[in-house]
């Protein structure tokens, strides 16, 4: 029995058909997916980020867009939208409508148990190819850690990372002390804490 050959959409049927969407959808390689919604823990990480980081950036030249800001990475043919993405200096964009940027220099993504490992290992490779990027930042929603990868060359990445709300990850690109007590406050984590069992005297 033969099968039907699978429809590939170009990136610009992809963005036609987005545009006019009344849900998000990621493109890669031809081909669309749905958004899945995000939970109060991972909404509470991305608000949070926002404020902080937006109330530093007022008095600068950067921009930083939540959640909704669609991505292009290079030539891999991906569009996707991070959770935060942030750049200083003119922003570039595809085509006049401003809804497809080209030029962050931090990305960020809440990371998720369903998400995880996508964005770790095959999203990080994917955005690695934006020449633009200066600063990759993984979020966890279940404990307090943070993992921060900053681009030491080529494609040389210096991870950073902290697990604590004593702790602070300095973001480069925007020259700004993300303190993890500000990030986390009011985040109600999922993570079972395990004690273990006193031994017997």
């Amino acid at each position: 029995m033969s099968t039907q050959p699978k429809t590939l959409l170009t990136p610009e049927e992809y963005l036609e058909i987005e545009r006019n969407a009344e849900f998000r959808s990621e493109y890669w390689q031809g081909e669309m997916y749905a958004m899945a919604g995000a939970g109060r823990a991972h909404n509470q990480l991305v608000s949070n980020l926002a404020r902080v980081v937006g109330n530093h950036i007022l008095s600068k030249q950067c921009e930083g867009y939540a959640i909704d800001m669609r991505v292009r990475v290079g030539a891999s043919r991906l569009y996707t939208y991070p959770d935060y993405v942030a750049f200083c200096g003119e922003p570039q964009f595809m085509g006049q409508r401003q809804d497809t940027l080209l030029n962050p220099a931090l990305i960020v993504e809440v990371l998720s148990p369903s998400t995880e490992s996508y964005d770790r290992i095959r999203k990080f490779e994917l955005y690695r190819s934006i020449e633009s990027l200066h600063e990759y930042l993984l979020i966890s929603s279940d404990r307090v850690h943070v993992d921060r990868f900053t681009r030491q060359g080529a494609d040389q990445w210096l991870l950073t990372s902290a697990g604590s709300l004593e702790e602070s990850i300095h973001l480069a690109s925007l020259d700004f002390e993300l303190l993890l007590a500000d990030l986390y406050v009011k985040v109600e984590l999922t993570e079972a804490v395990q004690r273990l069992r006193p031994l017997d005297p």
